[in-house]
């Protein structure tokens, strides 16, 4: 899933990163962008402690609140875009290539369907053990040629001496 933003442009720009910060005016921020909820940016009342809930609904605790006066502020835009419609625009956000466009229209709609998990981080596709034990073994392979070279050096050295003594 993607989450969506506001782009310079105004237009929907989408983003799988999640480091959203409270600007000065309460507005919900991506790297500067606005965060775009199902009704517009979102923003949070100054003070509050917010959560975000699994699908994305936003809460706000305001300061000197009980526990129990949690108000719902907004629900994140989530959408759902495969890899081969969105391209990486010049500002770093994702938008929908014309192909995804003609197909689906301008902008996505939300997907209830979508999940989030607060505080972690997406994992890589790299299967760290693995790579590692690749680069040890072309690291010797590299090694072994490597003595080779030298050895066919000392080689023709001792072919050449050889050959100038007689």
């Amino acid at each position: 899933g993607w989450l969506v933003v506001q782009a310079a442009d105004g237009a929907e720009g989408y983003t799988r990163n999640g480091n959203i910060q409270v600007g000065p005016t309460g507005q919900l921020t991506i790297q500067g962008h606005p965060v775009i909820g199902e009704g517009g940016p979102i923003t949070v009342p100054e003070g509050s402690e917010i959560t975000i809930a699994a699908d994305g609904t936003i809460s706000a605790l305001n300061p000197g609140d009980p526990p129990n006066t949690v108000a719902p502020v907004g629900r994140l835009k989530l959408v759902k875009a495969e890899g081969n419609e969105v391209q990486r625009s010049d500002d770093g956000l994702f938008r929908l290539t014309a192909e995804a466009q003609a197909e689906r229209g301008a902008v996505l709609a939300a997907d209830p369907s979508i999940r989030i998990m607060s505080g972690v981080l997406e994992g890589s596709n790299v299967k760290p053990v693995e790579a590692m034990t690749d680069m040890i073994a072309n690291a010797r392979r590299f090694e072994m040629q490597m003595k080779v070279i030298t050895s066919v050096d000392e080689n023709e050295g001792r072919a050449n001496q050889l050959l100038s003594m007689s």
